[in-house]
């Protein structure tokens, strides 16, 4: 290899190791290492930014704005409810999973998710049953669903526009289906029958909390011309105390939550405290405050303009590494965090002095509009409201279905290329009122667009440097006396090895250059293993880091780690199994 061979494989790694440790955002680390090759001379400029003229993270931009239609307009709320009409077992298991997946086979799997998870916790909270057995069902559906036509996640988008960089011919809409779809219906219906038998039944993080809320939560009234009364909360010293959180106060029939640090106390205000029984018994000999009568945890929930949610951390979030008191939560999200749950239990500690991870899910109250704040945001993958769902616009929701059926019609019989339709949807979408110019903005996640367009730099670094060769040589090298086969099945399983470790969309873009080499190598067409990678790099089940939607479920289901693995083997097994017979029958080696 040549001396640009061996600094890009330095900068792979590199990337690998801190995408793998959550070191940096995915954004910033892809950038960065593009940025880095382009110092160091091993690609040009026009090489080194080419993604971002290029169609696919254009196409997932538009797609990002149809799937916040449809979510704000409640298109899908009809499934959603029709699906929760059920009882327990694979009856119902089955009216969750199907509808799902077909639905992601259309849209991003990222707010359907959003829109069935809450309500599958909800159902399962009001019939007794454990969350766990469906949620990550739920997430496993929503990504096989994503497998079977072009649109369905970002990843089979990146793959067409790197073929097109290539100066191949771009992915129909379809022709992902003769695999995909196998794929998508193998995966259900082992998950209709296995996952009984492999998910174990976890509480959630609201059940664990709730639990114990009666022993340690409290109600305490300042005394007129006491110690406290005319202070703040924070000059009284209530903001900061051990194990104990002031979450509301009740002042003449108006309850304030959350409390502001600056919030003036009055005499006769009601405080409610949450936290640890023997930090509670504390509050008893605080000067200026004596326990009040009647108050009761449950009033937190849903009465009075505010709400019970549970937010989780994702890999963009502000708050990732970093505590409570460190980002100021409270007045940064103007709401308290009551708990905080990790690898399926409750966080046994001080919570302003906690570290927060990757897939950690608060619990956490608030007033009614925080799900509508943050939602959109970046700062939380998930906003679970408990005790109902805010209205959607169902005015609408005909006509955006009108304009999602229009779109996958035009774009699956060639009438359009991909990029006019969905660019055409968004035009309909603003024009019709169905969506505003800011929601449309808002709904664009542009991290995941500058994860697109800088891993195409880094790709092109990866091919043009030789490293593409280089790695598939010695790929061969154990593989080539097996045949073609055993060289696509090289592909596909070290795409899904990557994925489980980083971003999808990272992993796509670093493992098409070996892919293409590989086929090159072997003088087969370069399509069959475009494929593989597509599916390799779309389909996460081993480990909730793997996939978005797997961190989604994480704490509303209580999962612990290895619950992934237990429940994601089989359906890994016949990804592997089915790729490797179909895609040799549909495209020849």
């Amino acid at each position: 290899m040549g001396w640009e061979a061996w600094v890009t494989l330095g900068v792979v790694a590199g990337t690998v190791f801190v995408l793998a440790r959550e070191l940096a955002p995915p954004a910033l680390t892809l950038l960065g290492a593009t940025v880095l090759l382009l110092l160091a001379g091993v690609i040009d400029s026009t090489q080194a930014f080419a993604g971002f003229s290029n169609e696919a993270p254009i196409t997932v931009a538009a797609l990002y704005v149809l799937a916040r239609a449809v979510e704000l307009s409640g298109a899908l709320e009809p499934m959603v409810q029709a699906i929760m009409g059920g009882h327990s077992g694979r009856q119902q298991l089955t009216r969750i999973i199907a509808p799902t997946a077909v639905a992601s086979a259309f849209l991003n799997n990222t707010p359907i998710v959003a829109m069935v998870a809450p309500s599958v916790a909800d159902w399962a909270d009001r019939h007794d049953l454990p969350a766990s057995r469906f949620l990550i069902p739920v997430s496993f559906a929503a990504v096989l669903g994503g497998c079977v036509t072009l649109i369905g996640t970002s990843t089979n988008l990146v793959i067409s526009g790197l073929l097109t960089d290539r100066g191949l011919a771009p992915l129909t809409m379809f022709e992902l289906t003769p695999v995909g779809g196998p794929i998508a219906i193998v995966g259900c219906l082992l998950l209709v029958t296995l996952s009984s038998r492999l998910l174990p039944d976890r509480k959630a993080a609201r059940a664990t909390f709730e639990e114990g809320a009666r022993e340690f939560s409290v109600g305490m009234r300042v005394i007129p011309g006491g110690a406290l009364e005319g202070r703040s909360v924070e000059e009284a010293g209530l903001r900061n105390l051990q194990g104990v959180y002031l979450v509301q106060v009740d002042r003449d029939g108006h309850e304030l939550a959350p409390v502001a640090p600056s919030e003036v106390l009055r005499g006769d205000d009601v405080l409610t405290f949450v936290g640890r029984v023997d930090q509670v018994v504390d509050l008893q000999r605080m000067r200026g405050l004596v326990a009040s009568e009647g108050h009761h945890f449950e009033q937190l929930g849903g009465r009075n303009g505010h709400q019970f949610y549970e937010a989780v951390v994702g890999s963009e979030s502000p708050v990732l590494n970093r505590t409570l008191s460190e980002v100021d939560f409270r007045g940064r999200y103007q709401a308290a965090v009551l708990a905080i749950h990790r690898a399926g239990q409750l966080v046994d500690a001080k919570l302003g002095q906690v570290r927060l991870r990757l897939g950690d899910t608060l619990l956490l109250v608030a007033d009614e509009d925080f799900r509508e704040r943050h939602r959109d945001g970046r700062d939380f993958l998930l906003v679970a409201r408990h005790g109902g769902r805010p209205p959607s616009r169902s005015r609408k929701a005909p006509l955006v279905g009108v304009i999602t059926f229009l779109l996958v019609f035009v774009a699956g019989s060639g009438l359009l290329p991909i990029l006019q339709a969905s660019l055409a949807a968004v035009l309909a979408l603003l024009a019709s009122g169905a969506l505003s110019l800011r929601e449309a903005r808002q709904a664009i996640d542009i991290d995941v667009l500058v994860v697109i367009a800088a891993a195409f730099g880094l790709g092109t670094a990866i091919s043009e440097s030789g490293l593409g060769d280089a790695l598939a040589q010695g790929l061969l090298q154990v593989l080539e006396p097996l045949g073609a086969v055993a060289a696509l099945a090289g592909v596909l399983i070290a795409t899904l090895a990557l994925t489980e470790a980083i971003s999808n969309n990272a992993a796509a873009v670093l493992a098409f250059p070996l892919a293409m080499s590989m086929a090159t190598a072997i003088g087969a067409d370069p399509r069959p293993f475009a494929i593989a990678v597509t599916l390799g790099a779309s389909l996460s089940f081993l480990t909730p880091i793997g996939y978005q939607t797997n961190l989604m479920v994480y704490g509303l289901g209580g999962y612990r780690f290895g619950d992934y693995a237990r429940a994601g083997f089989p359906l890994n097994l016949s990804v592997i199994v089915l790729s490797l017979v179909i895609i040799p029958a549909v495209w020849p080696l």
